[in-house]
């Protein structure tokens, strides 16, 4: 996820983020895949995806330029959606939409989220049990704040009414080394909450806070991963396992954006190399075949779909599945970063 000029003084880096939107021929509903335990542990991923998802959406007095950045969660018996928009009179907001199957996602309502005016982006939602309640983070600049940019949250009882959610307030996690981090994600386990973020200088820092404290009390960032590393990492609790998946973006492998992978036996832990190279990666053009036109030279800011909805993140091993932005370097190549058209769609394991 990356902020506009703009935001560089706060950040110290240009970057920019996707508008999202609407949706284009979505098959059925994804079926389970057939990728093992054994294949993950050994490093081994292999894709298929089929056309885009969702496309970005037009509304009126505004043009919107594409969908990227997807958190989503399956509960009662619905997808809930949220990502980043991007649009040429209001750059960064977050869109929210709920569907029962893929085929349908975007056809219902969407709705841009009211709970700040000023630049967020980035989401990631859960249920935190200990509070009962739905949280969603993301990255977001206020003047009124000290430091004007940073993680922040909002809350809500509901998370299928979009105009429930709490205005957004800073989260208080603290600057690793002096930088300013960038795409926050919220992972628990039994005593803790842990916060994970890149700083786009190839580090991925972790902070803490116990349960009873969160979403205050965050610790001092530590270094959690080191390597040619970008952004968007997110960690995962690995279901029947004991063991913890970290995915993270990088650059300039078989595509211009891909995914690497790291294993640890826990979220204080170290992280170890599982699929992070160029030619043994998680996601990229290398390891996936599309089941109809190539619609993406690139994986790109993604989402593992989950096995549950709560803090602890769960994810099936033997079925994985990867909800991420992609674009051809055709369409965009001339675009500012911000009006590159990224649209939605899914890898399957095989």
């Amino acid at each position: 996820m990356r902020l506009g000029r703009k935001m560089m003084a706060i950040v110290g880096v240009a970057m920019g983020f996707g508008f999202c939107a609407g949706v284009q021929g979505a098959g059925a509903e994804v079926e389970p895949a057939s990728a093992t335990s054994t294949d993950l542990l050994a490093g081994r991923f292999r894709w298929v995806a089929g056309g885009p998802l969702v496309e970005p959406l037009q509304r009126p007095g505004d043009q919107l330029y594409s969908v990227k950045d997807p958190s989503l969660v399956r509960f009662q018996d619905r997808w809930h959606l949220f990502c980043t928009v991007r649009g040429k009179r209001r750059s960064h907001q977050i869109e929210y939409f709920s569907f029962k199957r893929w085929a349908e996602a975007g056809r219902d309502r969407r709705r841009l989220l009211a709970m700040h005016k000023g630049f967020f982006c980035a989401p990631q939602v859960f249920y935190f049990r200990p509070q009962r309640r739905w949280y969603l983070i993301c990255q977001a600049s206020d003047k009124s704040w000290e430091p004007e940019y940073g993680a922040a949250y909002a809350t809500t009882r509901d998370i299928a009414d979009p105009d429930s959610w709490s205005p957004l307030a800073p989260l208080g996690h603290r600057r690793a080394d002096g930088k300013a981090g960038l795409d926050f994600w919220v992972i628990c386990d039994a005593q803790r909450a842990h916060l994970f973020f890149t700083t786009l200088d190839g580090r991925m820092w972790r902070e803490e806070t116990s349960l009873d404290a969160f979403p205050r009390g965050w610790s001092a960032p530590s270094l959690a991963i080191r390597g040619d590393i970008f952004e968007a990492g997110h960690v995962y609790r690995l279901k029947g396992m004991e063991k913890y998946l970290a995915v993270v973006e990088a650059q300039g492998g078989y595509g211009w954006r891909y995914y690497k992978a790291y294993l640890a036996g826990q979220l204080d832990g170290t992280w170890t190399p599982l699929a992070a190279s160029r030619e043994q990666c998680f996601a990229s053009m290398k390891n996936t075949r599309f089941r109809g036109p190539r619609w993406t030279d690139c994986i790109s800011h993604g989402e593992l779909i989950r096995a549950g909805y709560d803090q602890r993140l769960e994810v099936d091993p033997g079925n994985l599945r990867f909800v991420f932005q992609g674009v051809t370097d055709a369409r965009r190549r001339g675009k500012k970063y911000g009006e590159i058209p990224w649209r939605l769609g899914m890898l399957e394991a095989e």
